[in-house]
């Protein structure tokens, strides 16, 4: 019993020195409580809208106080005029606009009955349904406490517009998400074994020996798989349209030309892994476990970016799924031109430039 004693001893003592292990052991199931608790809800909250309240009166500003004291709505923008409305949206800061007729209050205390309309984003249905739904129940609430307090009954009637997506198809916010995860997943994981397979094989010394640069010889590994990538585009585009019905209402070639980008990006992702690791199967372990997590949880198309926790919404800005995710929203369901999707093609396009300058600097160029 004593030398079992020694050996539980002697165990314990490897698993504290080791950290990697002791990480797994407790660090884990800390970090997927907190990730699943609070990053993997469908339930929305703190998301930006707008008001639109002409009327001004105290019936309204009533009304917009609960929306504003709610875990729900954040209030990020008041509009002056109903031609903002559209342009609010295609911002893509907004998800809501609460609207007010301009005699609210005239027209509660004298015909008993105020109109309100709730224009939602539809490109997201399901997130538009949430809040729609979220909104009707404050307004219903207050609707309820006029009754209480009066005589004669009140109703205000909420009239729910979707933008974009009018029967609420879920294709239209899935078809923008699978396209970003599928394009990222399979880059990544072709190029990511291109290089360490030349290792293991052992015909890297060939390329070593070769007068071609770093940089020519990552650039060839990548464009046989950027024509394949450009096939598989070419296809999800054809599938989405004539099978989904899902329509490209902005400009195809502005939609081709931004996933030619995430393609490039995700192709040298691939062979910036590759560079760092020794066998195909290491790399091809992080192409799929550390792009495929990072792209359904953080990406933004399976749960609200706006609910997570800072340190979430953080990386979530790393992950590029995310930005090509808002153009391809962008542009197939809004409609949106270049001057709206600037700023997730910049970060695309310096992402794109970092694995890039870091998949040359991890190039051996001599064999260990």
């Amino acid at each position: 019993m004593r030398q079992f004693a020694i050996f539980v001893y002697k165990e314990t003592l490897h698993i504290w020195r080791d950290k990697r292990t002791l990480f797994i052991l407790i660090g884990m199931p800390i970090a997927q409580i907190l990730i699943f608790g609070f990053a993997l809800t469908n339930e929305v909250k703190n998301s930006n809208i707008a008001i639109l309240n002409p009327s001004k009166d105290k019936s309204s500003k009533q009304i917009i106080e609960r929306i504003e004291a709610s875990k729900y709505f954040d209030i990020y923008q008041e509009l002056q005029n109903p031609t903002d409305i559209d342009n609010a949206f295609k911002t893509g800061k907004i998800k809501m606009v609460v609207v007010f007729s301009s005699k609210f209050e005239n027209e509660l205390q004298k015909n008993h009955s105020g109109e309100i309309q709730l224009i939602a984003d539809g490109s997201d249905p399901n997130t538009a349904s949430t809040l729609v739904n979220y909104a009707s129940a404050i307004i219903r609430d207050y609707q309820n406490e006029l009754l209480s307090l009066n005589k004669l009954p009140y109703s205000i009637k909420t009239e729910l517009r979707m933008l974009y997506n009018p029967q609420l198809k879920g294709a239209f916010n899935f078809v923008p998400g699978v396209m970003s995860m599928i394009l990222l997943l399979v880059c990544t994981l072709m190029t990511s074994i291109s290089i360490v397979r030349e290792k293991e094989l052992g015909t890297m010394e060939i390329l070593l020996a070769s007068p071609v640069q770093p940089f020519m010889i990552i650039g060839a590994k990548a464009v046989p798989y950027f024509v394949l990538s450009l096939v598989n585009i070419a296809t999800i585009l054809l599938l989405s349209v004539y099978v989904l019905e899902i329509p490209i209402r902005g400009s195809l070639s502005l939609l081709v030309l931004s996933s030619m980008l995430f393609i490039i990006t995700a192709l040298i992702l691939g062979l910036f892994i590759s560079t760092i690791t020794d066998s195909q199967m290491t790399a091809m372990f992080i192409a799929m476990v550390g792009m495929f997590l990072p792209t359904v949880m953080l990406s933004g198309f399976m749960f609200p970016i706006e609910n997570m926790p800072m340190p979430l919404r953080i990386m979530s800005n790393i992950v590029p799924a995310k930005w090509y995710y808002i153009i391809v929203k962008s542009i197939m369901i809004k409609g949106l031109g270049v001057s709206a999707i600037l700023k997730e093609l910049s970060i695309l396009f310096g992402m794109m430039i970092i694995f890039l300058g870091l998949a040359v600097r991890k190039f051996k160029i001599r064999l260990a």
